[in-house]
């Protein structure tokens, strides 16, 4: 069964004018996917013959919401999808000055074992297709009935290790003959797969990427992210240095502030000596206090300490503003809860 969420429209052209039918066809159907449409019956001004053969030959992805939920502070919207084999993944819908932001996911579950991180503790298992992250989309454009112009690629799972996919997706979700969102509004984020970000930075897509820090230091770095016993800091660092001579866009460092284990002065000089120079910016993210970690946030007046270190000398940082905050809205929380029947 073809894929059809998953073909650029060069692609659906062979497919469709391969088979007998016309090449305008094409265009006609990536338009009701762009709608957001779920079944080949929804495409009406399709012939009958041609709908026929789709239902025998391919199949659309879908994202069918499980459970919704919806922030009493600030309207943050968070989706469990279920996908076609009945595998459940999360999205997140944000509202900025500047319009809507999805956060999507690029796997089910996640390899990574991030000891803050909820998403990991649910084991892995599977990518998602192309066609999948589009779907988590659609889905969500559909149901609040608005249109989403920014993504960021931080939901369930690591993004570099379903690289195909998530390269795919981007061109796809880009197209103005798909969702037409532009690449510069699309954010990657990776933990430190050092080998793909040479392979993304080479490909020069134009998109943001972010990096997820968490510490300047390799032991306390190897506690928390396992990744970096496979690759270091040096080498993580090494990497992202390529990317910014390859593309001359910023990059983004996420680092998650947890009381008593990353947020003292020390490690705040640290990290402005490991990224003096470079072109980033820093996002401080309080650590969301995930049932079983033992972590906790740092409180307010650490957070600004910190900030005011970084800022004091010479870095762009700053604390991320929390939304969702009253709907555990960092992903991986909602599929565990659901997992053991608490929602």
């Amino acid at each position: 069964m073809t894929d059809i969420r998953s073909m650029s429209l060069e692609e659906l052209t062979l497919f469709i004018t391969e088979n007998g039918f016309e090449r305008y066809r094409a265009k006609q159907l990536l338009s009701f996917l762009k709608a957001g449409a779920d079944s080949f019956d929804e495409m009406t001004n399709l012939p009958k013959k041609l709908i026929a053969f789709l239902k025998e030959n391919a199949y659309l992805a879908r994202a069918d919401i499980v459970r919704k939920q919806v922030s009493s502070i600030d309207g943050t919207v968070k989706y469990l999808f279920s996908l076609s084999d009945s595998e459940c993944v999360e999205s997140v819908v944000m509202s900025y000055h500047h319009g809507y932001t999805i956060c999507v996911s690029t796997q089910v579950g996640c390899k990574m074992g991030c000891t803050f991180c909820a998403t990991g503790k649910s084991g892995f298992s599977r990518s998602l297709t192309a066609s999948e992250m589009i779907a988590q989309i659609t889905s969500a454009q559909k149901d609040l009935d608005i249109r989403i112009s920014n993504v960021v690629l931080m939901g369930m799972g690591e993004p570099f290790d379903n690289f195909e996919n998530v390269v795919r997706f981007l061109k796809l979700v880009s197209s103005e003959d798909s969702l037409n969102i532009g690449m510069r509004h699309i954010t990657v984020s990776t933990c430190g797969i050092v080998p793909k970000i040479y392979e993304f930075a080479d490909l020069e897509l134009q998109c943001g990427l972010s990096v997820s820090l968490h510490s300047p230091f390799d032991e306390k770095r190897s506690e928390t992210m396992p990744i970096n016993r496979r690759y270091d800091i040096a080498e993580l660092m090494k990497a992202c240095r390529y990317y910014l001579k390859k593309t001359n866009r910023r990059i983004s460092f996420e680092y998650a502030l947890i009381s008593g284990v990353n947020d003292t002065e020390r490690d705040a000089r640290e990290l402005s000596h490991l990224l003096k120079g470079m072109l980033c910016h820093i996002n401080l993210i309080p650590v969301n206090e995930v049932s079983g970690t033992g972590y906790q946030k740092s409180d307010l007046k650490r957070q600004q300490s910190f900030v005011n270190i970084l800022t004091s000398l010479g870095l762009n940082a700053t604390v991320r503003r929390t939304l969702g905050a009253d709907i555990d809205a960092s992903c991986g929380q909602l599929k565990r809860n659901f997992q053991k029947g608490d929602v």
